[in-house]
């Protein structure tokens, strides 16, 4: 783990990152929660200040990084769409970025475009985070990795299946940090929601170097042997217009007692990033049942972000 070093590093997407410092980040945030339960303050991030631009609500990550750079000492500041200039007309994302690489130590962006995020960490000087674009998820994920290796130790060789809306930002960065990691990643969406076919390819490679197994299918029986089943909302934010449409088309890939069952593993866990709507993507008794792991995703956001912030900021 000390060989790897993150310092002034901004994670926009997981293709910018080795899977031995993708390694380091998750061990990392299991130390720090093994801190946290134990009631231990190091105050790491004393004298640091984080912006927090927010374009989309949230209540995870704004949380998880207000908490997790707070109670370390350090000073966020949330920055909404009505508190500040972001390319509204008056000042350009470059302009913005240079005079909060001028005041802040580290800036979490989550938003729309991920060419705002990527403006941010160009022009501000400072490691920038990506807390959601509408193409990338990538802190999120690492909570998911981090709760799969919970519950069976290691993620290499396990099988995760994605259920649902395969084109959007976690499907995307689960196919991401999977083929990085080396877990068995079946992505199950109807064709017309198939991901980037770019994206794939890029990760191709990265799954072949490291033993990942990829499936992209809208075959639904692809569950079986699956040691988790993963599903997210059917509309995303600002795709509010084409709900109608959503749901007829993903319907069938509803997850539920039956569709965990076909996994063939009665330890097969549910995995979701939240907010779900209940009895739409997941059914209640999944989402509520014994098999859920959801409140264990969430809290491990606080604990990855912590540890993405800290190794930013050289402050592990």
């Amino acid at each position: 783990m000390s060989n790897v070093n993150l310092k002034g590093k901004s994670l926009l997407t997981w293709l910018d990152f080795e899977s031995d410092e993708i390694r380091y980040l998750i061990d990392l945030a299991k130390d720090e929660k093994t801190s946290s339960r134990k009631g231990v303050v190091k105050q790491r991030f004393a004298g640091k200040t984080l912006a927090l631009i927010f374009e989309k609500r949230s209540t995870r990550t704004r949380c998880s990084f207000e908490t997790a750079f707070g109670e370390e000492g350090g000073y966020p500041v949330f920055l909404s769409m009505q508190d500040i200039q972001l390319g509204g007309g008056k000042e350009t994302v470059e302009d913005t970025a240079q005079v909060l690489g001028r005041m802040f130590s580290a800036i979490q962006f989550r938003g729309f475009k991920q060419s705002t995020v990527e403006a941010l960490a160009k022009y501000s000087g400072v490691p920038v985070i990506n807390g959601l674009t509408d193409d990338y998820h990538p802190t999120q994920v690492l909570a998911d990795i981090m709760t799969l290796e919970e519950t069976f130790g290691q993620s290499k060789g396990r099988k995760l299946c994605y259920v649902g809306d395969g084109r959007n930002n976690v499907a995307t960065s689960l196919l991401i940090i999977c083929s990085k990691l080396g877990v068995n990643f079946t992505n199950i969406t109807p064709a017309k929601l198939n991901p980037d076919w770019a994206i794939v390819e890029k990760c191709a490679p990265l799954s072949a170097a490291s033993g990942a197994k990829i499936r992209i299918t809208d075959n639904i029986d692809e569950v079986e042997g699956a040691d988790a089943i993963y599903t997210d909302v059917w509309v995303s934010m600002g795709e509010e217009a084409k709900r109608d449409e959503r749901l007829e088309l993903l319907q069938p890939y509803q997850v539920n007692q039956a569709l965990m069952d076909k996994t063939g593993k009665k330890d097969c866990i549910f995995l979701h990033c939240l907010p779900a709507v209940r009895d739409e993507e997941v059914s209640k008794v999944v989402i509520d049942g014994p098999q859920s792991r959801i409140w264990d995703q969430a809290e491990n956001r606080k604990h990855t972000i912590k540890a993405i912030l800290l190794a930013a900021l050289g402050a592990v």
